[in-house]
C-alpha cells in the first residue's frame, strides 16, 4: 500500500477524527522541513501530515525548505502527495470560496530558492510538462465535488515570490498569460515532487480576486473566507484520503530515466539521495 502525503496550513491538522500516530523528525542533505511530519489516522486511513509554513506559520514562502520538506516526505515512503494552498483568482468565474485543481505551473519566482535535487556532481534532467498528476487532480476535484464545494478543474497556477502580493500592473500580466490562480508556495514544491517520482497535484483554495478588480478586498474579509476554506478544505481532505486509499493507482515516474551520472562515479551519500528519490 502505497503511502500518502498532505502538505498544508495548520487548518488542515484538526480534521475530525484524526488520531496522531507519531512525529518524524527527519534530517535530509538538504538540511531539515518545515517542520515535524505527523503520521496520523484519518477514519482509518494512514497518511504523513507537513505544515509548509511550519507550525505557527512562521516561514515566508521564500524561506520554506523544500528541497528538505519533499525528501523527508519520500524518505518515509510518499508516493501520493497532495498540496493544500491558499490562492489568488485571476478569473471572474472563479470567485472566493471556490476550490482549483490546477493542471501546470508557472514559475515566476525570482530564482531564491532551491528548485532541484540535483548538482554539486549528480547531473539529472526530469520533465517537468505535466507536474500534476491527472489521476490524483481527478480524486481531488471528484472530492471538491461531493463535498458540493465550489470547484473548478484545470488551469495554471502562477508562482511569485511574495511575501508582497501584485501590483495592479503585475496582475494584470499574469491575466494575460491566462493562468488561473496565482500563489506563492506551489513551485517549486510541485517540480520537486516531480524529480522525487511522486504523484502531486493541489488544492488551490480561492481566498480573494487578487487585485485586478476594482473591489479590492479588504485582509479582514479575507480572513473570512480562509476561515470557511479551511472548513470546507477538512471535509474535502478526509473524502481525499478515502478515495485514494481504495483506488491506489500506478504512475509513471520518470525521474528514474533521468539521471546523466554514472551512479559508480558518485559518493555514497549522492547514492543515497539517487536511491530516496529513485526507489
Amino acid at each position: 500500500m502505497s503511502k500518502i502525503g498532505i502538505i498544508g496550513g495548520s487548518g488542515i491538522y484538526e480534521l475530525d477524527g484524526i488520531k496522531t500516530i507519531k512525529e518524524h523528525k527527519v534530517e535530509t542533505p538538504f538540511g531539515s522541513p518545515s517542520d515535524s511530519i505527523i503520521e496520523a489516522e484519518v477514519d482509518g486511513v494512514k497518511a504523513f501530515f507537513l505544515p509548509r509554513h511550519g507550525r505557527g506559520h512562521k516561514l515566508l514562502p521564500t524561506e520554506v525548505n523544500y528541497r528538505a520538506n519533499i525528501y523527508a516526505l519520500k524518505k518515509l515512503g510518499v508516493e501520493y502527495l497532495v498540496s493544500v494552498s491558499a490562492v489568488g483568482s485571476l478569473k471572474e468565474e472563479l470567485p472566493p470560496r471556490t476550490f482549483v485543481t490546477p493542471d501546470n505551473f508557472i514559475d515566476w519566482t525570482k530564482g531564491k530558492r532551491e528548485r532541484t535535487f540535483f548538482g554539486n556532481g549528480i547531473v539529472a534532467h526530469v520533465s517537468a510538462a505535466y507536474p500534476v498528476d491527472k489521476s490524483l487532480r481527478k480524486i481531488l476535484h471528484e472530492a471538491c465535488s461531493e463535498c458540493d464545494v465550489k470547484n473548478s478543474d484545470g488551469g495554471s497556477y502562477i508562482c511569485i515570490e511574495g511575501p508582497q502580493f501584485s501590483s495592479r500592473a503585475e496582475s494584470e500580466i499574469y491575466r494575460s498569460f491566462g493562468a488561473s490562480v496565482i500563489g506563492m508556495t506551489n513551485v517549486p514544491e510541485s517540480y520537486l515532487a516531480k524529480e522525487a517520482g511522486m504523484a502531486y497535484a493541489t488544492i488551490a483554495m480561492v481566498t480573494d480576486y487578487d487585485c485586478w478588480k476594482e473591489e479590492h478586498c479588504a485582509i479582514d474579509e479575507i480572513l473570512k473566507v480562509m476561515k470557511d476554506n479551511n472548513v470546507n478544505a477538512n471535509k474535502v481532505v478526509k473524502l481525499v484520503l478515502k478515495k485514494l486509499n481504495e483506488n491506489q493507482f500506478e504512475f509513471p515516474k520518470e525521474n528514474r530515466v533521468g539521471i546523466m551520472t554514472p551512479l559508480e562515479s558518485l559518493s555514497e551519500e549522492q547514492k543515497e539521495i539517487v536511491e530516496v528519490l529513485t526507489r
